[in-house]
């Protein structure tokens, strides 16, 4: 069998799990991580050594989104149980309840942006919300899992744009350095046109054709708000890791302004019961939201001030030596991490909250009731990843004895698409990101195959720079098909299983949105003057 078949062996395995046996994303998970490992050990001449090391660097990688589940889930359960949860959730009743396409695009694209850019998961705190508003369980697990995906680029801890500056400046070398507003000037360009496509998936998701007809002028306002207010930050260096934040706030103070203009009040009580008017005037708002403006605040300290994001993400790297199996060292960057500051955003709000030792209790014994199985299943699949990755490497002789799994999808993708590579790295991002459940990770596992190939196909720099925007935007959109951020979703509302439904479906939108991504990364290159040849 070649090469490329063992490849897609395990991964169409993986998808005839998920797809067609529903099975859920950590069985799915452990499965492939077996197979892949067999495939690696019998076909790329992979040693056993090899294997292990790459899982265990693969699952110490996945921390970036594992431990951020687990912090996330953490936090919910405590909110939960103190009862900020459910005063927020009161509060998000009253906004935009007389038009729901506005409400959606509200919360799932307006705050869902804002959350994940301070390193929150909306998959792990959309979904009670959205069920206790009367949402479906289908609907809760799918919207905050598409609703925020164009701008996850931007995400400030564990910025894929900060991420993918660094790749790009490793691979031009010295003299052809690029900055973040020279990336961020190209990736900006695809989120008026994902944001728009995104939003209208949303109305799908909920109802289809009618909620289409009545929610298209929101949704196209909230594409064309983030499209202007990404125009301005991505100027600016020190502004581009501010996109999300900023633009969030943008889309939620846009639908404020258009409920006005139609005559529609921003926060209507009237559909309160008597019971929730008690407990919002007994439990301040301020108070049940604590946990997220600690966050927002620490997040912006460490981010702002160049200084010290500089020193926390380039120089306290807080490597783990030894592990790797190409002697690398493994990169934590632990004090950066979103996880980090989730847990401590939770313990400084806890004075806020005023849990009893019951309640405490009661939250953690929720927590490993829901946390395990989402943790493991973006554990292992970072480890498969990072299987495919160092595949074919011989330890002894220090290189490559074979191409991996990942440089012979890339090479033959080059191969057999050629003047087309632009219509299809959009669907190397989709693979990247089903695989980590991380655009930042997809950055890191196929960039710099993707920027090789397009040197080979003699594209510039600028033509360079399009191509991979469509590859980490291709991972992004994967976020609505991960199995981990869906059965993350899923595991907040106990409802583990259910994200095999939600993914048949958000399969089809995944593979929509990425079609059309990519012949956008095709019209650029034409525009801009990239042929690929």
């Amino acid at each position: 069998m070649s090469p490329l078949l063992l490849t897609l062996l395990p991964i169409a395995v993986i998808l005839i799990l998920l797809l067609i046996f529903r099975k859920a994303a950590d069985i799915s998970g452990i499965i492939g991580w077996l197979l892949i490992s067999l495939v690696a050990w019998l076909g790329f001449q992979t040693s056993v050594e090899v294997i292990l090391r790459s899982t265990g660097a693969g699952l110490i990688r996945s921390f970036s989104v594992s431990l951020i589940v687990a912090a996330s889930l953490l936090q919910m359960a405590i909110m939960e149980k103190t009862g900020a949860l459910q005063r927020i959730t009161i509060f998000i009743k009253t906004i935009a309840s007389g038009n729901r396409s506005v409400q959606i695009m509200m919360i799932n694209i307006g705050f869902g942006t804002l959350m994940v850019a301070v390193g929150a998961t909306p998959v792990s705190i959309l979904p009670p919300i959205l069920v206790a508003m009367g949402y479906s369980t289908y609907v809760a697990i799918a919207l905050p899992a598409i609703g925020y995906d164009a701008l996850c680029t931007y995400a400030l801890l564990g910025a894929p744009i900060v991420v993918f500056v660094d790749i790009a400046n490793n691979f031009l070398g010295n003299g052809n350095e690029i900055t973040l507003h020279q990336a961020g000037m190209v990736f900006f360009q695809f989120l008026p046109v994902v944001s728009t496509l995104i939003g209208f998936c949303m109305l799908w998701i909920v109802g289809r054709w009618r909620a289409i007809r009545k929610g298209w002028l929101p949704c196209l306002i909230t594409g064309g708000v983030i499209g202007v207010v990404s125009s301005f930050t991505n100027r600016y260096d020190n502004l581009v890791v501010l996109t999300g934040v900023l633009c969030g706030i943008a889309v939620i103070l846009a639908m404020s302004l258009y409920l006005i203009v139609t005559g529609k009040p921003i926060l209507d009580r009237r559909h309160l019961t008597a019971e929730e008017l008690t407990l919002a005037k007994n439990y301040p708002l301020w108070r049940a939201v604590m946990p997220w403006i600690i966050l927002v605040v620490l997040i912006l300290i460490l981010n702002v001030p160049q200084d010290l994001f500089t020193w926390l993400y380039r120089t306290m790297k807080l490597p783990i030596l030894g592990l790797t199996a190409d002697g690398k060292p493994l990169d934590t960057r632990a004090l950066w991490q979103a996880y980090t500051w989730i847990l401590v955003s939770t313990l400084f709000a806890l004075p806020f909250l005023r849990p009893t030792k019951r309640q405490l209790r009661d939250a953690f014994s929720i927590w490993l009731k829901r946390a395990p199985r989402p943790v493991f299943a973006a554990a292992i699949f970072f480890a498969i990843g990072e299987i495919m990755n160092m595949s074919g490497y011989d330890m002894a002789a220090q290189k490559f004895a074979m191409p991996s799994m990942v440089k012979v999808l890339a090479d033959n993708s080059a191969q057999v698409f050629q003047g087309a590579y632009g219509q299809i790295v959009a669907f190397i991002g989709l693979f990247g990101g089903f695989l980590t459940g991380s655009e930042a990770s997809t950055i890191a596992m196929f960039a710099k195959y993707t920027m090789s190939t397009a040197r080979n196909l003699n594209l510039s720099t600028d033509g360079l720079l399009i191509v991979t925007a469509g590859l980490a935007f291709g991972g992004g959109l994967a976020s609505v098909v991960s199995p981990a951020k869906l059965q993350n979703a899923a595991a907040s509302i106990d409802r583990i299983g259910d994200e095999g439904v939600v993914i048949r479906v958000a399969f089809v939108l995944a593979l929509l949105l990425t079609l059309i991504t990519s012949f956008f990364v095709v019209l650029l290159l034409s525009v801009s003057g990239h042929s690929v040849s």
